[in-house]
């Protein structure tokens, strides 16, 4: 019987590697994969943002089976075995630049006001939009908008725990900082117009701390310029790949995700 049990068993894996090895959809996924523009645009869709917690066997198998684009699934049914079984090496490190990302956002960047008839922010999917200032460029992060309020009206709170990698003045990002969190990956918050304390690189973060104010900060070579732009908050999420100590993905599906986890605040 254990023999038979065997048989049936070896025969069942060949069969699911043969079927695997000759369906395309799983030549989508290679060592680089977490390098392409596919990977990057983050196209988690309505279904998989309305999850409580995201499961990143699933999150990565659902990529693959969908071409990396999600928003128009509608379950979350896929063959995460299957593929770990023919690519184990090439899934876990797609899977980890995933974890990178997901493991550690606990919170929304702007809590949401609870004092009465305050406009609320705005955002919209604007990563890989064109930029002019300093030149053509692409758009590398997500801005969440409060124009209806003054410079230094929004709260900014850390999305995740983490450490403070780099603080002050940029160009074009204004008075800015940047926090890396414990899976690694980092977390960009430009344009601001005030810090909350006097922060330094290394510094421990909390997420959820207030690290400043939404400002308009920003395309200037003198610190301290302001006005060149609405009153937002740049939102943006970098990764250290094998080929790039930079590497940008979309932040917009994860700030969708994040607004069921919007810590609330009074800030009339």
């Amino acid at each position: 019987m254990i023999l038979i049990f065997l048989t049936l068993l070896a025969m069942f894996q060949a069969a699911m590697v043969d079927y695997l090895y000759n369906n395309p959809l799983y030549y989508q996924l290679d060592e680089n994969t977490w390098e392409t523009d596919a990977f990057r645009s983050l196209l988690l869709g309505e279904l998989l943002s309305s999850e409580e917690m995201i499961d990143l066997n699933i999150l990565t198998s659902l990529m693959v089976e969908h071409d990396y684009d999600l928003t128009g699934i509608t379950s979350l049914d896929c063959d995460s075995l299957g593929l770990q079984a023919v690519k184990p090496g090439e899934y876990e490190k797609l899977k980890q630049g995933y974890s990178m990302i997901f493991s550690d956002l606990k919170y929304f960047p702007i809590p949401q006001n609870e004092a009465a008839g305050v406009p609320d922010i705005s955002y919209e999917n604007s990563w890989g939009d064109g930029r002019t200032y300093g030149g053509e460029r692409t758009h590398e992060g997500c801005d969440i908008m409060g124009q209806e309020r003054p410079r230094g009206f929004y709260p900014v709170v850390s999305m995740t725990d983490g450490t403070v990698e780099k603080i002050g003045w940029l160009e074009q990002g204004g008075w800015r900082i940047g926090i890396r969190s414990p899976s690694g990956a980092y977390f960009y918050y430009a344009h601001l117009y005030d810090y909350s304390r006097e922060w330094s690189e290394g510094d421990t973060v909390q997420a959820g701390e207030l690290l400043g104010f939404m400002g308009d900060s920003g395309y200037g070579k003198e610190e301290g310029t302001v006005g060149n732009f609405p009153v937002h908050l740049h939102v943006g999420i970098y990764l250290k790949t094998d080929h790039y100590e930079e590497m940008s993905v979309n932040p917009y599906w994860v700030l969708r995700y994040l607004e069921k986890k919007r810590l609330k605040s009074y800030y009339p």
